[in-house]
């Protein structure tokens, strides 16, 4: 069931309050350039690997990170939300935002979320800023995200015990033009950190 949410609060009576401090300097005291690495991919291709991996690559680097996972916000943040294409496109927004937020903290940003609709992935780079998006595609078939099924979701859905799952009933958009895209069954988990350190490498100093 779709949530409704609502404020009573009108746009028009807020105003937005500058900080003293800003996102500029506070990337400098971390000696980094911000920026979010959006990993988006079918449940079971590997984006939580991924991700887990490449925060620790860039640590090791002395990079601030911070990662967030699809089923870590869901279970806080977006706990009010179901599985709805109205609720996705409000899960994605909710955390296009909070990544923003912590790119003013001058942090760089992996988000592993399956994001299924390029509408949603469009609305993400919108707010985050292109040049600070980088879209990685986890192209992994969904015949072998079935085979994997980590956490058993791909037989439930078959099943019909989970409906609007994504691969099953539920639509997945491929994107047409990602920054990055790494195939997990050619490409092992070194290589799959090292193309996206690569693209990193090109927008900032990672």
């Amino acid at each position: 069931m779709s949530v409704i949410r609502g404020t009573g609060v009108s746009n028009k009576n807020l105003v937005f309050q500058a900080s003293v401090v800003d996102a500029s300097t506070r990337a400098l005291v971390k000696s980094q350039k911000p920026i979010t690495l959006w990993l988006t991919g079918l449940s079971g291709a590997g984006k939580s690997t991924i991700a887990n991996a490449l925060e620790l690559a860039l640590v090791e680097r002395g990079r601030h990170t911070y990662l967030l996972d699809g089923d870590n916000v869901r279970l806080g943040l977006c706990k009010d939300l179901g599985f709805s294409d109205a609720d996705r496109e409000e899960n994605i927004r909710r955390i296009a935002e909070l990544a923003k937020l912590f790119m003013d903290a001058g942090l760089i940003v992996i988000t592993a979320f399956i994001s299924p609709f390029q509408h949603d992935r469009a609305l993400a780079r919108d707010v985050i800023g292109d040049e600070k998006f980088i879209e990685v595609f986890i192209d992994t078939p969904l015949s072998e995200c079935e085979r994997r099924d980590p956490k058993g979701l791909y037989g439930k859905a078959r099943s019909g015990v989970i409906k609007n799952f994504t691969g099953i009933d539920s639509a997945y958009e491929s994107p047409l033009n990602p920054d990055v895209r790494v195939n997990t069954l050619e490409e092992n988990l070194e290589t799959c950190v090292a193309k996206i350190l690569d693209c990193l490498n090109q927008r900032v100093v990672a």
